[in-house]
């Protein structure tokens, strides 16, 4: 990547689009020295009010005014995915560092499409899988790395949320597929793919099944009934030969927490992570090899700040700022680290083969479709 004053100087000015999980990303970046010059969302009237707090001098409705008005540095690509294509080809193509939210595309071939973009343009893009960063999680990769499981035998992960278990609660845009393209899969069961991938490797076969907990859900603005999954169960096998279940649910009374327990032919591993009590954002993590499990010390290397504010500012800080510290070094360097853009084509597939799974109830090749004999 050639160098220039973009690329070489410590600072950066950020543009980020979709204030929903986005607004995470404003304090995750100016904890790293940057300055969040631009802000993008429909409702304008909100978007003022994120602006006030965070001292942020521009203020979009449209997502192109932003960009051709401001021109950051780095995009910040966080509104619902049936827009991350366009939005991300076109910042690239001005020039921006794009980081940009799972689920990173509507398929497979939309997200292949925006990593090709990405190596055209010459620039650094990256996947907000954010739940890598969590102490306990990276502790966890740590002894996966230096063999303390042996060989990896069969992994359970979990990520339970109560958010729409109430039938009362109001639809959004993540309860329509034309805009979401998947529903509590993108919503969590993209980041246990992630983390699977990440510690354990490529996940090659996947059976699933789903359902929906509330039909009769109207979607605004849409005016139709959810069709999108609120929860979900998955059996896979990696490329290792090792066996993966995933269970995924938004509808999961009572829960907010998510897991990954792997077993191996010498150790065993437990991760956890639930969002109660102070400084929660560091996890639980257990190790077994003989005897049963015994908890692993975890320090954070975080700033006790870090737990200060909104949940979301927490989730920002604690767990989105230091994976743009790894992007803002990438910059520096003039490479994608991971989680790249293409870690986000890779879970896309999972994701597609998944959602092919659950329509034609049968096992699915990631790679290929369906087996001859299902």
């Amino acid at each position: 990547m050639p160098t220039n004053s973009r690329v070489m100087r410590q600072s950066y000015r950020v543009g980020v689009i979709g204030l929903g999980y986005g607004r995470a990303h404003i304090p995750a970046f100016q904890a790293n020295g940057c300055e969040v010059v631009a802000i993008c969302q429909r409702n304008l009237e909100s978007a003022q009010a994120v602006a006030d707090r965070y001292r942020i001098p521009h203020v979009f409705e449209r997502w192109e005014q932003m960009l051709s008005e401001t021109r950051p540095d780095i995009v910040v690509v966080a509104p619902p995915p049936h827009l991350h294509h366009r939005i991300v080809t076109e910042a690239l193509g001005q020039g921006a560092h794009v980081l940009c939210e799972k689920p990173m595309a509507m398929d497979a071939a939309e997200a292949t499409d925006m990593m090709d973009a990405a190596r055209r343009a010459n620039r650094v893009a990256m996947i907000g899988f954010n739940w890598r960063f969590p102490a306990a999680m990276q502790r966890f990769h740590a002894m996966v790395e230096s063999g303390h499981l042996g060989r990896l035998l069969h992994v359970n992960a979990r990520w339970l949320g109560s958010r729409w278990a109430d039938e009362g609660i109001p639809a959004t845009w993540r309860m329509d597929r034309a805009q979401a393209g998947v529903g509590a899969l993108g919503d969590m069961g993209v980041h246990l793919v992630d983390l699977v991938r990440w510690n354990f490797g490529e996940i090659d076969w996947v059976s699933a099944h789903a359902g929906i907990a509330y039909p009769a859900r109207i979607v605004p603005e849409v005016g139709k009934s959810t069709d999108t999954e609120d929860f979900c169960t998955v059996m896979g096998e990696l490329r290792s030969g090792a066996h993966v279940t995933l269970t995924i649910s938004r509808t999961a009374r009572g829960a907010a927490e998510h897991g990954v327990e792997a077993y191996g032919s010498t150790g065993a591993l437990s991760y956890r992570l639930d969002r109660e009590g102070p400084r929660w954002y560091r996890g639980h993590l257990a190790a077994a090899t003989d005897g049963g499990f015994e908890p692993v010390r975890v320090p954070t290397g975080l700033s006790r700040t870090v737990g200060e504010g909104d949940p979301m500012e927490v989730i920002g800080k604690a767990t989105i700022g230091p994976l743009v510290k790894r992007f803002l070094a990438g910059i520096r360097k003039g490479e994608s680290p991971s989680p790249s853009f293409e870690d986000g084509v890779r879970s896309q597939e999972v994701l597609d083969a998944i959602s092919e799974s659950i329509e034609s109830e049968s096992w699915v090749n990631v790679a290929g479709g369906p087996p001859e004999a299902a």
